[in-house]
């Protein structure tokens, strides 16, 4: 029988200063959050510091202040909160729970089968159960990873596909009014075509499970589930943030860009402050979902801007 490896001194600092920023962030929150909220926030503060403290004491780390990273993150969870209330409270408490779900059971895949495994899967109960009853007891859930997809997709699509094509543009035609119309066209034709296939992809989806249901009923088995997601909002959300998408790196055309580097800077911006947004909602890597965002764009724009010079060298196209 192989022993459960010795503590990971790097995943022990994480998982410290995680529970530290979890309590510290509740205990922010509950000063100004409204009266359910703020029951909410009374009920788990207890928690987190039960876990910090087995936490601490299961490594023998007394660490008690935050880096600066998650000093920088609190304020602006904080902040957001502040000014838009109780719907950001719940976002911000699911997404918490959400992150650590995936968290814990990384640590239970590690240290499970040790001695300290009796203790470590109380405190996993704990957090599984406790606090997924308190922060969703009564309430629908706020963070539907549905929406979280189609959001992603719709916008990420949107910047990199419009990116890649100005970039193409500006290469054959340099910065004028052709790149711009020839920019919004795809835009919207892009958004259309987006909104259209999530729209007939999640209708076929949900007929199918539907058929799936009633056969299952008909045999007495127990039923599947029909997914509650409605087609048509669906194709709204991906055809919107498609378009919002795509308008980011048309936008600096529009001002009087006369080079490409504002178009690829704004959009690399964006798409990090998405990836990062949604990245936290959803419980994915952030550093992972980022980086891969940005190689693909760095892709999209050197590809598509060699076609560009390409075409113009060999066709002699200018505008």
């Amino acid at each position: 029988m192989t022993s459960s490896p010795g503590p990971d001194p790097r995943l022990a600092r994480r998982l410290i200063l995680d529970e530290l920023f979890d309590l510290s962030l509740y205990e922010a929150l509950h000063r100004v959050a409204p009266p359910p909220e703020r029951q909410v926030l009374a009920e788990l503060i207890p928690v987190e510091r039960r876990h910090l403290a087995f936490w601490q004491q299961f490594f023998g780390l007394p660490l008690d202040r935050l880096d600066w990273g998650r000093r920088l993150k609190l304020a602006l969870l904080v902040l957001v909160c502040r000014v838009l209330g109780a719907s950001a409270i719940h976002l911000v408490l699911e997404a918490i729970e959400v992150h650590g779900v995936r968290k814990y059971l990384g640590v239970w895949k590690t240290y499970g089968d040790g001695p300290l495994g009796p203790a470590v899967r109380e405190v996993l109960e704990d957090e599984f159960r406790h606090e997924d009853a308190v922060v969703t007891g009564g309430e629908s859930r706020w963070i539907n990873s549905e929406r979280v997809r189609d959001i992603f997709l719709g916008a990420n699509d949107g910047l990199v596909e419009i990116l890649g094509a100005v970039s193409g543009f500006f290469a054959a035609f340099g910065a004028s009014v052709t790149l711009v119309m020839a920019g919004l066209t795809v835009a919207v034709a892009g958004a259309l075509s987006m909104a259209a296939g999530a729209y007939i992809a999640m209708s076929s989806e949900i007929e199918v499970a539907r058929v799936e249901a009633e056969r299952q009923r008909f045999l007495g088995e127990p039923g599947g589930k029909v997914s509650a997601e409605r087609p048509l909002v669906s194709a709204m959300v991906v055809g919107i943030t498609y378009f919002l998408g795509a308008m980011v790196p048309v936008l600096p055309f529009l001002f009087g860009a006369t080079t490409v580097v504002p178009t690829v800077v704004t959009a690399g911006s964006i798409i990090i402050a998405v990836s990062t947004v949604l990245s936290f909602l959803s419980g994915m890597d952030v550093r992972r979902r980022i980086l891969t965002n940005l190689v693909i764009i760095a892709a999209a724009v050197g590809v598509t801007y060699a076609i560009g010079v390409i075409t113009k060298a060999v066709w002699g196209i200018s505008v």
